[in-house]
């Protein structure tokens, strides 16, 4: 395992759900509280606000963005300065959206959570490219990392309050069946949160609580750590030209002030192994 690189200030109070794209200037991941998508172009950080909540985004078939706002979905253009929400999905402003991904099959999803973390109030939803969205699971609490086995067959999800990462059967016909745990973290170690999957099918997995990304096997075995001198970390990706570079970013919401400086930085590391490319939505 690499030495990890802090490659930029902190500049998220809540960064999350990175993703790379080639035709992009750099990775983007979010300041999820503050509605923007970050953007590192060489050494710069650009800011691009897109709503009351950016939970998500993943780069499109046709050229656009597909976001996941405070409560639904958005598309916008590569640039992000045209951005167009598609309505609410619900009304209750007590739950906002917090993780998705791309399937095989151009669909986006993203999970919610309550503002307040209660048991069961989220959901997990998919976006067609028809603009319909359809609720997926329901009774989720904290609905988070969502990616998929390099042949598409294995959908691999969490809802942090578990403990766990657990995996589904996949296909774009009956979507996601037979759910089951693929990976339980003790509770000591932290609490899952986003993840991604490598080339080789293996499960990366960021630990809130517990200031380390771990690396799984499908069959729950850990291969790997990478720890960060930050506790809350939040999500990681693969990008870089050749996909070896895993970006990784962090959080300082909650924290007391003038405690773990580097909270809120987006970090870089070559693990060895090469990541995916990102599924991209089919409707934009």
């Amino acid at each position: 395992m690499s030495d990890v690189d802090q490659i930029t200030a902190p500049v998220a109070e809540h960064g999350e759900g990175p993703v790379w794209a080639p035709e992009w200037p750099g990775v983007r991941w979010v300041d999820m509280l503050a509605g923007d998508v970050l953007e590192l172009d060489g050494g710069e950080v650009r800011r691009h606000h897109v709503g009351t909540v950016a939970a998500a985004l993943r780069p499109g078939e046709n050229g656009g963005v597909v976001l996941a706002v405070e409560r639904g979905f958005a598309v916008a253009d590569t640039a992000l300065t045209d951005v167009r929400p598609l309505g609410e999905v619900w009304t209750d402003p007590g739950v906002r959206m917090n993780d998705g991904g791309c399937d095989p099959d151009g669909r986006f999803y993203c999970g919610s959570m309550a503002y307040d973390e209660r048991p069961g109030a989220a959901a997990l939803y998919r976006l067609d490219p028809d603009g319909t969205v359809t609720t997926v699971l329901t009774g989720v609490t904290i609905s988070n990392g969502l990616a998929w086995s390099p042949d598409g067959g294995t959908a691999y999800y969490i809802d942090t309050p578990t403990g766990r990462i657990d995996a589904f059967d996949y296909t774009a016909s009956a979507g996601l069946t037979d759910r089951r745990p693929a990976v339980t973290i003790p509770a000591e170690l932290g609490s899952p949160d986003g993840l991604t999957v490598d080339a080789e099918g293996n499960l990366w997995v960021a630990l809130w609580g517990g200031g380390a990304v771990h690396c799984y096997t499908p069959q729950g075995e850990q291969v790997a750590r990478a720890e960060f001198p930050a506790t809350q970390v939040t999500a990681c990706t693969f990008g870089g030209p050749d996909l070896a570079e895993l970006y990784v970013t962090t959080s300082r919401h909650g924290l007391e002030e003038g405690t773990q400086p580097e909270a809120g930085a987006l970090f870089r590391l070559r693990p060895g192994v090469r990541g995916l490319p990102a599924h991209r939505y089919s409707g934009c």
